[in-house]
């Protein structure tokens, strides 16, 4: 199985060279395609160089600036797909997932549309350093958006996630309209209407090893509100599921 990993950027040289070695490191066949936001630190020069590295392996797509994590993505999306990549992963930067859960993520693939790499399924956990507020504080986001849209899923807030190509392909990219947090909620609630299979895989979410992460009290407010919005807009295609067909969103 092909799989195209997809590594948004935005001031991630401390960390992008380490997990490149990593990600080429696993026993699967991956390439890489690195969504630089112009970095202030130099990651999308620096994303160049290991392409440079490792041709036909690490491709880069440049944008002029902060876009946000919904078109970083569906610009990697769009780029994986017209490449033939077979499976497509989502994961971040920072190492705070673990590239070695990719080899399990791609096992369960074999019997699934979506893997969702899990922080809330036995087995998964989060960083053991973090103080109890902030532990609780990502259990109750995730508890939040999966009761109010009543999925059965137990992490609906990861960003580590590997798709078969046919669910990417079924998927109304078009429709979504979320940004930065909000959007793997919505990318996920959509799957999860949409009838596909979707599995998880227990993981253990580390603190970002290197620079500065990008969470924010903002982001989080905005997911909160923008949960109930989903609920509404996605009414109709939770009810009738894979028969249901939206308009395409011009």
């Amino acid at each position: 199985m092909r799989i195209t990993v997809i590594i948004p950027t935005y001031n991630e040289a401390e960390n992008l060279p380490k997990l490149v070695s990593a990600l080429f490191a696993l026993p699967l066949d991956l390439s890489l395609l690195v969504v630089d936001d112009n970095s202030p630190d130099g990651s999308g020069r620096l994303a160049d160089e290991l392409a440079a590295l490792h041709p036909g392996r690490l491709r880069v797509i440049h944008r002029p600036g902060k876009l946000g994590l919904r078109t970083a993505y569906l610009a990697g999306f769009k780029a994986a797909l017209e490449d033939s990549a077979q499976a497509v992963a989502q994961m971040d930067a920072d190492f705070s997932h673990d590239p070695a859960a990719l080899v399990e993520m791609a096992a369960r693939l074999e019997s699934c549309d979506l893997v969702l790499g899990s922080r809330y399924v036995p087995g998964g956990r989060v960083d053991e350093r973090w103080p109890l507020w902030r532990k609780s504080l990502s259990a109750w986001g995730n508890f939040y958006a999966r009761t109010i849209l009543s999925m059965s899923l137990r992490d609906v807030t990861t960003g580590f996630r590997l798709w078969r190509r046919e669910t990417l392909l079924g998927m109304p990219l078009d429709h979504i309209r979320a940004n930065g947090y909000v959007f793997m909620v919505e990318m996920a609630y959509l799957a999860y209407c949409l009838k596909y299979r979707v599995g998880e895989v227990p993981i253990y979410f580390a603190d970002r090893r290197w620079g500065k992460s990008k969470m924010s009290f903002r982001i989080q407010i905005e997911a909160a509100v923008l949960v109930w919005f989903m609920l509404r807009t996605y009414r109709e295609l939770r009810r009738q599921g894979a028969a249901a067909r939206l308009p395409v969103i011009r």
